[in-house]
């Protein structure tokens, strides 16, 4: 199988690219390596990449028109899993233009790739961000969200929107994936795990947001590779049942789907620090501040349709996916 994958140099498009590689399909990445964070990182991870005769590298923007039709058009790929983003939910206040021209603008250049050129299935990165002001919990892909507190959400929505609109016109498969609280090995350094470790190992305090009263569905990476392959390999098909009077979000007449893909069981901000401060022998000096803007208190994902759909339940505790990130941590940067 050839897969197209968008944002192979970032924290879960790299990790997904090397499991595809390792069974044996072909992996066309994308990227564009932009500044938003170190791109020495982003360089590494696709060096990891690079030794793999099944791999090969396109760097280009994903808002850019003609270079995705050209890259489509040459390299026909059975299916195209979309991670490449900005992410961030604080950095959407600051920079709202960039969520749309890549979120938005590039979306568009995907949906239009796979839509004329026989793609079967297309996966592509949601987030627990869409749940928004949303309070019923666990979260379920059945609740309505059109309450977004942040752009970063609301791009994230309208990639749902304008995935389905696709998948009812032109008859294209799509799952949508909201992903909760990503961490582990090879992470990003704007979240918290890694702004966390390098704090306390250089002595200087920490941000806590919320007074650490967060409560987040921490996803371990490894735990969210399987839920990408695993639905990746299921192609989105209707719902039988689907009635328009009585809509449900989650799936539809046409072939479309939306999963969560979180842990199931969600973990304060307090007991992750103490769990790094374990790890890393040391102890962390913090700065209490309130809740930010675009924040959500607390993220807990219902994976039921997960489990019952696909066969897969996340299941990497804590205690042990920050180990392997300090692990990680230490041996790459050497410290």
């Amino acid at each position: 199988m050839k897969v197209l994958i968008t944002g192979t140099a970032g924290f879960i498009g790299s990790q997904l690219a090397l499991r595809l590689l390792a069974r044996g399909d072909e992996v066309v990445g994308i990227d564009n390596l932009n500044d938003y964070y170190d791109v020495s990182l982003k360089e590494a991870r696709l060096a990891r990449l690079h030794p793999h005769a099944g791999f090969t590298e396109a760097r280009i923007d994903i808002e850019d028109r003609p270079a995705m039709e050209a890259l489509f058009a040459e390299h026909k790929p059975n299916k195209v899993v979309n991670l490449a983003a900005q992410a961030g939910v604080r950095y959407s206040l600051e920079n709202p233009h960039s969520y749309v021209e890549s979120n938005i603008v590039g979306f568009m250049n995907i949906l239009e790739g796979c839509r004329y050129n026989g793609v079967e299935h297309l996966v592509y990165a949601s987030s627990s961000s869409v749940y928004g002001a949303n309070t019923n919990m666990p979260f379920s892909i059945h609740n309505n969200v059109d309450h977004p507190l942040s752009m970063y959400a609301a791009t994230k929505k309208a990639n749902e929107l304008m995935a389905h609109t696709y998948s009812h016109l032109y008859d294209l498969p799509t799952t949508g994936l909201r992903f909760f609280t990503v961490y582990g090995p090879w992470g990003r350094p704007d979240m918290a795990l890694f702004l966390f470790t390098r704090k306390i190992l250089a002595g200087e305090p920490i941000d806590v947001f919320n007074h650490g009263k967060h409560r987040r569905d921490f996803t371990y990476i490894d735990d969210i590779v399987e839920g990408v392959i695993r639905t990746l390999d299921r192609v989105a098909e209707p719902n039988p049942d689907w009635n328009g009077k009585h809509p449900d979000p989650g799936t539809s007449s046409a072939p479309y789907r939306l999963y969560n893909i979180g842990n199931n069981a969600p973990v304060e901000l307090m007991h992750y620090i103490k769990v790094l401060e374990d790890c890393l022998g040391k102890k962390a000096e913090m700065n209490m501040l309130p809740l930010q803007p675009g924040d959500v208190p607390d993220t807990y994902a219902d994976v039921d349709d997960l489990v019952k759909e696909v066969g897969y339940k996340p299941a990497t505790s804590v205690e042990d996916g920050v180990a392997r990130f300090v692990e990680w941590y230490r041996d790459y940067y050497q410290v």
